[in-house]
C-alpha cells in the first residue's frame, strides 16, 4: 500500500509515519531526509543535490522526483509513505506520472486536520529527540526528569526547532494553506481522500489512519 500523509506543519505526520514504517514494515520517503540523504551518498544525484543547495537554491520538484524514483525502484512490499511531498498540485500530478511509470498506484490519502490555535499552543511547546526523532510536549509528553529519551534512552539530546514559535509557525502555516491545501480537493475529486482528527492522542490519530486504510 503506498500512501499520502497531508497536514500542515505540527500535525503529527512524523509521528504517524513512524509508526506505520513500524507496523506495517512501510518505507517512509519524507523529502527532507532524502535530500540529505542524497547530499551525503556521492552519486550523480547526491552530488547534483549538494551543489544546489550549496549555492543556496531551492531544489527543484524534478530533482525531488528523481529521487523518489531511485526508492521506488527498491523492493519493498510494505509500500511507501509520502511525508512532505507533494506540496503543490504539479507535484501532485508529477508524483502520479511517476507511480503509473514505476508500475505503482496511489492507495489513499490521509488528510490530517487540526485547529491552528491549537495547533500552535502544541508546536511552541514541542522538543525532539536528535538521535531518534521522538517527539516530546511540555504539557502532554514533558521530557523524562532523568533526560533520557524514551524511545532509543540516548540522554540530553532534546531540541527545540528555531521557527517552533507564534510568528514563524503562522507564516509555515499561510504557506501550506496557499500551496498544498488545494491537494485535498484534488484527491477528494479522485476518491482517495480520508480526513483524521490530527489533534487527538496518538494512539487516537493512529486508529483513525488504521480505519481508514482498512476501509
Amino acid at each position: 500500500m503506498n500512501i499520502i500523509l497531508l497536514g500542515p506543519p505540527g500535525a503529527g505526520k512524523g509521528t504517524q509515519a513512524r509508526h506505520l514504517v513500524e507496523t506495517r514494515n512501510m518505507v517512509q520517503l519524507s523529502t527532507g531526509d532524502m535530500l540529505r540523504e542524497a547530499k551525503d551518498s556521492g552519486t550523480e544525484m547526491g552530488n547534483m543535490v549538494a551543489g544546489v543547495m550549496a549555492r543556496g537554491e531551492l531544489v527543484t520538484d524534478e530533482i525531488v522526483i528523481g529521487l523518489i524514483r531511485e526508492k521506488l525502484e527498491g523492493d519493498n512490499k510494505g509500500g511507501f509513505i509520502f511525508d512532505g511531498f507533494p506540496r503543490t498540485l504539479e507535484q501532485a500530478d508529477a508524483l502520479g506520472h511517476l507511480m503509473s511509470d514505476e508500475g505503482k498506484t496511489l492507495d489513499a490519502v490521509i488528510e490530517m486536520r487540526v485547529d491552528d490555535e491549537a495547533l500552535v499552543d502544541r508546536i511552541t511547546a514541542r522538543s525532539t529527540c536528535s538521535g531518534c526523532g521522538e517527539v516530546y510536549n511540555d504539557n502532554t509528553k514533558p521530557i523524562p526528569e532523568n533526560g533520557k529519551c524514551t524511545s532509543c534512552g540516548q540522554e540530553n539530546l532534546f531540541t527545540r526547532r528555531a521557527d517552533d514559535n507564534e510568528e514563524s509557525l503562522k507564516t509555515r502555516l499561510m504557506a501550506y494553506y496557499k500551496q498544498t491545501s488545494p491537494l485535498i480537493g484534488y484527491y477528494y475529486a479522485k476518491e482517495m481522500l480520508s480526513s483524521v482528527n490530527g489533534l487527538g492522542t496518538v494512539e487516537a490519530v493512529q486508529g483513525e489512519i488504521k480505519s481508514a486504510l482498512e476501509t
